[in-house]
């Protein structure tokens, strides 16, 4: 696997994100739905400041990233994973100091 990440991020990973979907091609996916279970590795910016300062607005605020991948997954149902996890991607990317 390559790594993707750049060596001046720092990474912070979320494990196990949990919630309830109704995506997938077939019609008993759509119909009955089924737990989607998400790990999510954030590539930030230096957590050196708010290590430092012990400040939330110094770094990304993980819980509210995880309440933003809980809304993708609960969210419009699509036809592929790959597509919803893109989705989360996206959406994890418009938090301040997420880079990757």
């Amino acid at each position: 696997m390559t790594d993707t990440f750049s060596r001046d991020l720092d990474r912070i990973i979320l494990k196990g994100v949990t919630a309830r979907g109704f995506h997938g091609v077939f019609d008993h996916e759509r119909q009955d739905g089924q737990e989607f279970r998400v790990d999510v590795v954030l590539g930030v910016m230096s957590i050196s400041k708010a290590a430092k300062s012990d400040n939330l607005l110094h770094t990304v605020d993980y819980g509210a990233v995880a309440q933003a991948v809980v809304a993708v997954i609960e969210g419009p149902p699509v036809n592929l994973i790959e597509r919803l996890a893109v989705t989360i991607a996206e959406r994890c990317l418009d938090f301040d100091y997420v880079r990757a």
